[in-house]
């Protein structure tokens, strides 16, 4: 049985939602709208496209930008975003994630990225962890983002694993219904374990967490 682990890139291995959100803030207040960070969360594990969509309803505007615009808005915002992403160091990785990603290297468990991203192979060399992870989904190969299992599924493919040998990591709940969708062991990361209703297991953060303990929990 060939085991493989799925990883959400935001909020899971590194928290960048708050360099999202001053990028998105940015922009929103340039074309009128203000957001602030609660706003923000609802944003997490949306598209780039997505995201922008929700905050040009939320202000009022979401008929006010033809298609060229909105692609240029959405770019205008990931620059932004990408030049904030130049101070993150190996010190961002969020707690027990590096000890989890290298044991699993040991025990030769693949790993996958499953991110709305198009900036995770940035991020992964920024912290120096980019050598753990044999596939990086690219979002811009899907049909159809989060909820849909579609990026799950794909995850898994790239990594030589059945669906319901792998085990996935997220902090949204669009994620963990997908992950369920996909049959895959969901583990939700979140503080509240109320937040991600539907994971399989909730942990704060994967301190004190190895893969030998999740696998066994999986298996039972």
């Amino acid at each position: 049985m060939n085991n493989g682990f799925i990883f959400d890139l935001d909020g899971v291995i590194v928290d960048t939602a708050h360099y999202h959100f001053i990028a998105w803030k940015h922009l929103a207040n340039k074309i009128g709208i203000d957001i602030d960070e609660e706003f923000n969360e609802k944003l997490k594990g949306i598209s780039r496209e997505g995201s922008l969509e929700r905050i040009l309803q939320y202000g009022g505007k979401l008929n006010e930008f033809d298609h060229n615009e909105k692609v240029k808005l959405a770019k205008e915002k990931n620059d932004y975003y990408v030049n904030t992403l130049n101070q993150l160091t190996e010190k961002d990785i969020l707690p027990g994630v590096l000890l989890f990603i290298k044991r699993a290297k040991e025990l030769g468990i693949p790993c996958a990225i499953a991110s709305a991203s198009k900036n995770a192979k940035l991020i992964l060399e920024k912290l120096k962890i980019i050598d753990y992870f044999q596939h990086i989904v690219d979002p811009d190969t899907l049909k159809r983002g989060k909820p849909d299992p579609e990026i799950f599924l794909k995850a898994a493919k790239s990594i030589g694993v059945e669906s319901h040998n792998a085990v996935g990591f997220e902090d949204a709940p669009a994620g963990i219904v997908a992950l369920n969708k996909a049959k895959i062991f969901s583990v939700g990361i979140a503080v509240k374990q109320e937040s991600l209703i539907g994971a399989n297991v909730v942990v704060p953060s994967l301190n004190n967490i190895s893969p030998e303990m999740l696998l066994q929990q999986k298996n039972r």
